[in-house]
């Protein structure tokens, strides 16, 4: 650290503490390639996390004074961009920092403003004592530059190295406060106008506020990112786009095999959809295999750049998917795909459901089992616009709140009573002369005599709630009714106590459950049984397992809500 100028009484306290996280991230992408002791390898990665340990902007007149003007250079950096990048797209208007390192979404430097930034860039050019040398573009776009060199710094002979809560958050083991933002200075007229009573807005327009566009829909628009659909065709842009999918599915599902993911990414059944920067970088893709002739789909692999998931690519990228499919393949409505535990909660986003409607017959031996994955599905509605839900949802939403206003007047707000804007306490003052309480319903009787308010048990809610999605669950087939003997003649050999949902349920109705606790004992007793009979392995007994998870998180949500 001392090398990349962390002097601590210079730099203060965050910005040492962040500068040795940054260093500890750059050991561990050495060691992750073998190359700790290399000191002339560079990749995007360090290039990017190098730029990192540059002098914050507060310092960055010092290091102005203590550099020679004779070294001052009016030359821009030279162009190495390859022939491809630019022949692809044309530049874009304003140069945009490029990194693809995991801690450039939360260090300080996104923080500050992009002039900011540039002058911070351009100040570090001009230094050769406190920084290094500004990379070239080719470096920019992740190209190696072996020979890229920092000046070293001599660290103060008294400076202690950090120890206790400093190495701890050095080290990750506690996480650092948040950066503190100073706020802009209000000018006389603001102070005046708060100190009044009257919000600084009210004399603007009235027009409803608008909805901040996403950063994936903004950058999709100004044209830094597209979206385009690839397979193997055995060209030369394909193979490129196809290329940087593998390399993003690879680095993001670590415990998938990396020759499997590149054997289903160049297969020429596989299908892709891809978003992708200047210079054919792809950030987000897709691949999936279609059947049209049995209405589905299976998503196979689907991932993004980890500095751009904050950004929305994810939810744009699905629905461009969707979008896709149905101009491509017009009768295929039904996507199926495994998710691992951390992709179930954005898939469910997206509409995908655990619950597999689509019969067994039509997907069963198409797409591949994975190990520890949930299957889910999802069908999309043929009169929803995927491209433009947010106006599909401001007109549902809209005609909602018409509706409301047609039977509520809870949208009329009157003014306060004046009786009561001196503020004396001993005011009484007639219900007829309350603007809107007659409106509304009431009547002085309600005041004498309270709304008497019927008490329902929640436990019988809860157990009639329970059953009614026990009896819905898609694993429930073979316990919604008592196992006939005639067909299975040893059942009732073996198991002495049996119990299904069609008895819970009539005893249920019987009022027969006494407690919670004998209501669940009955669906235990169902699991129990059919574990008890059927081998270990079987789908009866993955489905009573699924069933009795399902019951135990139905229960712990409740204990949950007690408390």
């Amino acid at each position: 650290m001392y090398d990349h100028g962390a002097n601590q009484p210079q730099l203060g306290r965050d910005e040492f503490l962040r500068r040795g996280r940054v260093a500890i991230r750059l050991d561990e992408l050495l060691q992750d390639v073998n190359k700790l002791l290399d000191f002339s390898y560079v990749d995007e990665d360090i290039l990017s996390l190098r730029n990192q340990m540059k002098l914050p902007l507060s310092l960055m007149g010092l290091a102005n004074i203590h550099s020679s003007p004779e070294h001052h250079s009016s030359s821009p950096p030279s162009s190495a961009s390859s022939a491809l990048s630019d022949a692809v797209s044309p530049p874009p208007p304003k140069k945009r920092r490029l990194s693809s390192s995991s801690l450039s979404a939360s260090d300080d430097e996104e923080d500050r403003p992009l002039a900011a930034r540039m002058g911070l860039k351009t100040a570090g050019a001009r230094s050769d004592k406190t920084s290094r040398a500004p990379a070239s573009k080719s470096q920019r776009a992740g190209k190696k530059g072996p020979g890229i060199k920092s000046k070293g710094q001599t660290a103060p002979a008294s400076l202690p190295p950090p120890t206790g809560r400093e190495q701890d958050e050095m080290n990750g083991i506690i996480a650092p406060g948040p950066p503190i933002k100073v706020e802009d200075k209000m000018d006389e007229d603001q102070l005046t106008r708060l100190t009044t009573g009257v919000t600084l807005d009210s004399t603007g327009s009235a027009a409803p506020p608008v909805k901040t566009e996403k950063a994936a829909v903004g950058e999709l628009r100004k044209g830094l990112i597209t979206i385009t659909a690839v397979e193997n065709d055995k060209q030369p842009r394909s193979l490129v786009i196809l290329t940087g999918l593998k390399t993003l599915f690879q680095k993001q599902l670590p415990k998938m095999p990396r020759e499997y993911i590149a054997r289903l990414v160049y297969d020429s059944n596989s299908k892709c959809l891809a978003i992708i920067k200047r210079g054919l970088k792809v950030v987000g893709g897709i691949c999936y295999r279609p059947f049209p002739h049995r209405g589905f789909a299976e998503i196979v692999f689907f991932a993004t750049a980890s500095v751009d998931q904050v950004k929305g690519y994810g939810a744009m990228l699905m629905d461009h998917y969707k979008a896709h499919i149905r101009k491509t393949y017009p009768d295929m409505m039904h996507f199926l795909t495994y998710a691992d535990n951390y992709a179930v909660g954005y898939f469910e986003k997206q509409g995908f459901s655990k619950d597999i409607t689509l019969d067994r017959s039509v997907w069963a031996g198409y797409i591949k089992d994975y190990e520890g994955g949930t299957i889910m599905q999802c069908t999309m509605l043929r009169k929803v616009d995927y491209l433009n839900k947010p106006a599909l949802i401001a007109a549902q939403q809209e005609a909602v709140m018409t509706k409301i206003r047609e039977m509520s007047r809870s949208h009329i707000v009157y003014p306060g009573l004046p009786q009561f804007q001196n503020g004396y306490g001993d005011v009484t003052v007639d219900y007829r002369d309350v603007p809107g309480l007659k409106e509304s319903g009431w009547t002085p009787t309600m005041a004498s005599n309270p709304v008497r308010i019927i008490s329902r048990s929640s436990d019988l809610y809860f157990m009639q709630k329970t059953m009614k999605d026990l009896k819905e669950h898609s694993a429930a087939w073979a316990f919604l009714a008592p196992v006939n003997g005639e067909e299975v003649v040893d059942y009732y050999d073996f198991i002495k106590e049996p119990m299904d949902f069609k008895t819970m349920g009539e005893k249920l109705e019987a009022n027969m459950y006494p407690s919670v606790e004998a209501f669940l004992d009955d669906a235990q007793l169902v699991f129990d049984n059919c574990r008890r009979y059927n081998p270990e392995g079987s789908n009866y007994v993955k489905n009573a397992n699924k069933m009795e998870k399902f019951l135990k998180d139905r229960v712990a949500d409740r204990m949950k809500r007690e408390q």
